[in-house]
């Protein structure tokens, strides 16, 4: 993907500016300086290991070990244009046999006990990335592209020998995306996710739905995004973008489909994050309440998503059909996001129409 690209050869150029600037040299600074966030434990020995184009990774034969493992590859090929053969071990072989190489394993005696824990350990001979579950491991080997950040010498990338021992000093690592007010692509939720995971975040809160624009569709009301996904673009934008045939400014917006949605949800998995989508109530709820005025509380309900900013005093009404509306639109959005929490918003809701 040349979003993905575009993202790794930013991340590449920043760590060529630490080391033009003195902030990548070894003598002054630690090690473990490139890795984020920074690890629990870090101790620095002597020596270091290579890594080069043919270095191979090795790697159990279970599904998620071998995923991990193409992932760590994928990466070092984008940002440093590195082919690293994954070699798959024979079950039982013992992953010292194999010399030379970095090993990504899962080991039920790995330490640290908390989902997300890991080992990576450097020494002259090998790279040995372990831990007691895949999210573990998938952090184990983000933290080791990270510590392969530096830009390569003469072909080869110098590891210090260093053993970094990392556990999640919390559980929800989370970032907030407002699709709402704003509509990005899908495209662009997918390289978001891809940023959270190379900083070890695991929970996106994505608001899809305000005053402003409903972002997801619902297939038992298609208004809400026929008509509450699109409105006059904010301030001055309005007056650049006339259609002449209407002589009124051209409508922006956009949304996901459901399609679109478990493509994301997907992409967030392999990558161990959880989606929590926010459907907003009883307040933001201005755009849903111009597609359905039924579910307003006045005689004469917003005909209009707007554009401004503010606190709005339009709120669903109480009516049991509302209630209805609203468990049908929370029934699919719990088809499409598997994560445990779902987000109702609940907030700045003006009593005024109640």
């Amino acid at each position: 993907m040349r979003g993905a690209r575009l993202v790794l050869h930013r991340l590449a150029a920043a760590a060529l500016f630490a080391v033009a600037s003195g902030v990548g040299n070894t003598a002054s600074v630690p090690r473990d300086a490139s890795v984020i966030p920074r690890p629990a434990s870090v101790s620095y020995r002597e020596g270091h290991f290579a890594v080069r184009d043919g270095t191979v990774i090795f790697t159990t034969g279970d599904t998620q070990s071998r995923r991990i493992a193409a992932y760590f590859a994928e990466l070092l090929r984008t940002s440093h244009g590195m082919t690293l053969p994954v070699r798959v071990l024979e079950k039982g072989a013992p992953a010292a046999a194999e010399g030379h190489g970095i090993m990504l394993r899962l080991d039920p005696q790995a330490p640290g006990t908390s989902v997300g824990s890991y080992q990576v350990e450097v020494s002259t001979e090998r790279v040995f990335v372990s831990a007691r579950e895949p999210q573990g491991l998938f952090y184990g080997a983000v933290t080791l592209w990270q510590l392969c950040s530096a830009p390569a010498t003469h072909g080869e990338i110098e590891l210090g020998a260093t053993l970094i021992t990392d556990t999640p000093r919390f559980r929800w690592r989370g970032l907030m995306l407002d699709s709402a007010r704003h509509f990005q692509s899908p495209e662009f939720i997918l390289r978001y996710l891809d940023w959270m995971a190379l900083h070890k975040l695991n929970v996106l809160g994505w608001h899809l739905t305000d005053d402003q624009g409903w972002r997801l569709a619902i297939r038992k009301y298609p208004r809400l995004t026929e008509v509450g996904a699109w409105r006059v673009p904010a301030g001055a934008a309005a007056l650049r973008d006339i259609d002449p045939a209407t002589g009124h400014a051209r409508l922006y917006g956009g949304f996901y489909t459901q399609e679109d949605v478990r493509r994301i949800v997907a992409h967030a998995r392999e990558r161990y994050i959880n989606i929590v989508p926010e459907i907003d109530m009883p307040g933001h709820a201005t755009a849903a309440i111009v597609a359905y005025p039924r579910l307003g509380v006045t005689e004469h309900p917003p005909t209009a998503v707007p554009e401004e900013w503010g606190i709005f005093p339009n709120l669903y009404n109480v009516e049991e059909s509302t209630f209805s509306f609203l468990e049908d639109v929370l029934a699919e959005v719990i088809e499409l996001f598997p994560g445990e929490f779902i987000h109702v918003g609940g907030d700045e809701a003006a009593k005024d129409q109640w």
